[in-house]
């Protein structure tokens, strides 16, 4: 016989449910979250008994950036074998994760992607079975703190976990640390290709010194920020073994990528729609949690070869006669590879670059100093600012030797738009960089027209 709390917990969901089903009928996204905070709010431990209900359990994917796109290279991987809870919306805190449990019934495994700080308390309560660790930059400070502290609190999270695996990014200093330490199962990755190596650190880099003797890192490859083959000379630590590794990695501009995938259980040729080195990293990142959950290679070349951009992040979207390129930008790092992958392909002419400082961007916007701008600028013949910091934006592109006169502010993010797509000629592309509710509230004034269907129909159409 059921318990008391057992049917009040029944009710809780229906109402949790109920509220979904109304939020996406009323043409919102608020189904993304509303329902998980509400059921958290009415049964704490629903979660984790929602969690407890999945056959194959559950994995959790975190990292400052690429973490949306490589959890939905991983679901696309999974997800063609068994059905998924997956919360391809982008709602990673513990509300999103719940909300995704309520919506997914009969799944069998779930599949999450899990802002940096919301890690540890997803892992207390879905105990995954893995744990993907893709890389930690330095980013909206005022919510995170500092890499490492975000780094220690993974670090305690995943602390008396023998049954977890760890999946890592071991290129990443601070992540190869809490590898080093890890009780449990281990599976690392990172870039093996010289070739593609810039020659030193960038001045914005992260995790330039070694936590445990404070002495420079020194690395034979840089790959993105400080991503790289690193050792300390101070005492002697250094990158760990790559049990799976990119290789022989070519770029093909703004049409893709290809790279060699070495894994334990075999190798394949993998092909991406995707361009850059970051994206070479979300993929390999990818095929790591696959294979560390029994995926043979040829399947985890099927599903990244499948692959298409995930919303907002090098996204291209027809718009009428014309295109627009969307790439979100929201830390140094990031904005730094949209950048160097910009100028792998055809030169653009003009950008509208949108600039935020909600709290999901960070309050503190002095991170676009940081940012190598000048190389697009040189190439660009008009800037379009937008977002409610356009005049930050305009003077970091005055002090980047930009003509101001060639400067255009329009705070307003659907007359920068509009403005943008004016002024890109038919069958031309309009290059949107926005920080996160930037990107949002773009792709949201797109889809009202009919372009492309909202970011959460993603999950609503599954």
């Amino acid at each position: 016989m059921d318990t008391l709390a057992d049917v009040l917990l029944r009710l809780e969901l229906r109402a949790a449910r109920l509220v979904a089903a109304v939020s996406r009928l009323a043409g919102r996204g608020g189904g993304t979250t509303l329902p998980g905070k509400l059921l958290r709010k009415a049964h704490p431990a629903a979660v984790d008994r929602l969690a407890a209900l999945l056959p194959e359990g559950s994995v959790a994917v975190s990292a400052t950036n690429g973490k949306t796109t490589t959890t939905a290279m991983a679901a696309e991987i999974l997800g063609r074998s068994r059905r998924l809870a997956h919360n391809s919306s982008g709602a990673n805190l513990v509300s999103g994760v719940a909300s995704t449990l309520l919506a997914e019934r009969g799944a069998d495994l779930g599949v999450f992607e899990v802002d940096e700080g919301a890690l540890p308390e997803v892992v207390s309560r879905v105990r995954p079975r893995a744990v993907l660790l893709g890389n930690l930059f330095r980013d909206q400070l005022d919510r995170y703190g500092e890499l490492e502290l975000v780094a220690e609190r993974w670090r305690e999270a995943l602390a008396g976990r023998p049954d977890t695996i760890l999946v890592a990014n071991v290129d990443d200093p601070l992540i190869g640390e809490l590898a080093r330490d890890h009780e449990g199962p281990l599976r690392t990755f990172g870039l093996d290709d010289r070739s593609h190596a810039r020659a030193s650190l960038q001045h914005a880099a992260d995790s330039k010194y070694c936590v445990a003797c404070g002495r420079p890192y020194l690395y034979a490859a840089v790959y993105v920020g400080h991503l790289g083959e690193w050792r300390c000379a101070g005492c002697g630590r250094s990158r760990l073994s790559l049990d799976v590794a990119a290789r022989q990695i070519e770029l093909r501009g703004l049409a893709g990528s290809s790279f060699m995938l070495s894994t334990p259980e075999g190798t394949a040729r993998i092909r991406l729609r995707l361009p850059g080195l970051y994206n070479v990293y979300n993929a390999t990142a990818a095929a790591a949690l696959a294979g560390a959950l029994g995926v043979p290679v040829d399947e985890i070349a099927a599903g990244l070869e499948a692959f298409t951009a995930a919303f907002g992040r090098f996204e291209r979207i027809d718009v009428g006669d014309r295109r627009v390129l969307m790439l979100l930008v929201k830390n140094p790092a990031g904005a730094n590879e949209a950048v160097r992958t910009l100028l792998d392909g055809p030169l653009p002419a003009l950008a509208v670059l949108a600039l935020n400082d909600e709290i999901a961007d960070g309050r503190d916007v002095s991170w676009i100093w940081d940012v190598d701008f000048e190389p697009l600028l040189a190439v660009l013949e008009r800037v379009i600012v937008s977002g409610g910091r356009a005049e930050e934006l305009a003077l970091r592109c005055a002090y980047g030797g930009f003509d101001r006169s060639q400067i255009e502010v329009v705070p307003g993010l659907e007359a920068a738009l509009d403005r943008g797509l004016e002024l890109t000629p038919p069958g031309g592309e309009l290059v949107l960089l926005p920080t996160y509710t930037a990107m949002l509230r773009l792709r949201g004034i797109i889809a009202r027209r009919g372009h492309v269907g909202e970011y959460w129909q993603r999950t609503a159409s599954r």
